[in-house]
């Protein structure tokens, strides 16, 4: 089949269908891309309100990301680094607790932050070493448990687990139980390890709008949600049919493919809400962690602690709520500013913008780092790609969208 007349149809213009794009570029297709929204980035989004730059939703970038590394010029994104630490709030009080081999500013705050046993700090430095000898495959060969297992069998203190661990993993796996699997906390506890979480200047948005720019053979139609997809054709939400040789679904499949209808896949959700203040209470680049266990709000960030490509005239915070609830928006800002005051000492200015995110990272079990391109496929015309086939991260996003591209070019090449 001559490559200027294969026809290769993309659902979804997130980071997956963007790597799918690329890999199919590098090797003569001209793919066309379905979205359903007016623009790229999937849950990877970067708003400009009132001057103010908001990403949807409070997330970065970790820069020992393998499939990041490859696919992205760090460069040319201005990347901005966090410090590898967190400053902890907990009743009425905050301290810094940090890496200090990474960065020496944080060996006093951490060694005086009354946070965790010296055991602990021991402990610590032992699943650092221990972490650093396993390969990212040898992680995801593990027997699974919950995070919070982990860590018990690991004999840290209920101490550090409250006021630490499960204030900042559950920022990042956006549940507050510790539930999500010790595989995936092993895996995002390497690559804290072996770099820093990082933000381009120019939002989390910069990401896939420097994919995007990578592509040069690739037609968008934007605005065009796909109902339903089989293997001779994409039906489209006005009823239209589109004929393509093969489809790459890389969002959520099930809502697509008729048998996949009941392999209905759950999401933990958030919401992020962005203020303005006229101070930062947090004046370095950490991450702030609300350890009281009767606080909503779980996480807090200054983005004006980092570089910024658009800045508004005063200090940018988010605040993330992992906890479930069933607040108005109103009555949502109002309990998340009761809490910035009781539990950190904070005053807002203005409120700019609430991001209640549905999908924010799909609950998986017995997660995977890596898959075959031809276990992407579903159907003879009909591939796999997005973060949920395999782990919540950008770097399984990245992944996934790549081993969905060759699993169609290893049936071009058996077919010709």
């Amino acid at each position: 089949m001559e490559k200027k007349s294969t026809k290769i149809a993309i659902i979804g213009a997130g980071v997956s269908g963007l790597i799918a794009a690329i890999t199919l570029e590098k090797e003569g297709y001209s793919p066309t891309i379905y979205e359903s929204t007016e623009r790229i980035g999937g849950r990877v989004k970067t708003d400009i309100v009132d001057g103010y730059q908001l990403d949807h939703g409070f997330q970065v970038l970790l820069d020992a990301y393998p499939m990041a590394q490859k696919y992205l010029d760090y460069e040319a994104l201005e990347l901005q680094k966090f410090l590898p630490g967190a400053q902890v709030f907990h009743k009425g009080k905050s301290a810094i607790i940090g890496d200090p081999l990474r960065n020496l500013s944080l060996l006093f705050p951490t060694l005086t932050s009354g946070i965790g046993t010296f055991g602990d700090k021991f402990k610590v430095l032992k699943l650092n070493a221990m972490l650093k000898e396993k390969s990212l495959e040898g992680i995801f060969e593990e027997p699974e448990t919950s995070t919070l297992e982990y860590l018990k069998s690991l004999h840290f203190s209920e101490e550090i687990i409250d006021q630490f661990f499960r204030p900042f993993f559950s920022g990042i796996f956006l549940e507050p139980n510790l539930a999500t699997s010790s595989r995936m906390f092993q895996f995002v506890y390497k690559m804290f390890g072996a770099g820093l979480a990082i933000l381009p200047k120019a939002g989390i948005g910069a990401i896939p709008n420097q994919l995007q720019q990578n592509l040069k053979a690739t037609q968008f139609i934007f605005n065009c949600p796909v109902e339903s997809c089989t293997d001779e054709k994409i039906t489209l939400s006005d009823g239209k049919a589109a004929f393509f040789d093969y489809k790459i679904i890389a969002t959520d499949a099930s809502p697509l493919v008729p048998n996949l209808r009941k392999q209905h896949l759950d999401w933990h959700t958030s919401d992020t809400l962005y203020f303005t203040s006229k101070e930062r209470t947090i004046d370095k680049p950490l991450i702030g962690l609300i350890a009281d266990e009767e606080a909503l709000i779980n996480n807090i960030f200054y983005h004006t602690s980092l570089e910024m490509a658009q800045k508004g005239a005063s200090e940018l915070l988010s605040v993330t709520v992992v906890k479930n609830h069933d607040l108005s928006e109103y009555q949502l800002v109002q309990k998340v500013k009761e809490d910035l005051k009781k539990f950190c000492g904070i005053t807002t200015d203005q409120y700019l913008k609430h991001y209640p995110i549905k999908r924010a990272l799909p609950q998986l079990k017995d997660i995977r780092y890596t898959l075959m391109p031809s276990e992407t496929r579903l159907t003879e015309n009909v591939f796999l790609a997005g973060d949920y086939l395999l782990n919540g991260s950008l770097n399984a996003a990245m992944l996934s969208g790549e081993m969905a591209a060759k699993g169609v070019l290893e049936v071009l090449e058996k077919r010709n």
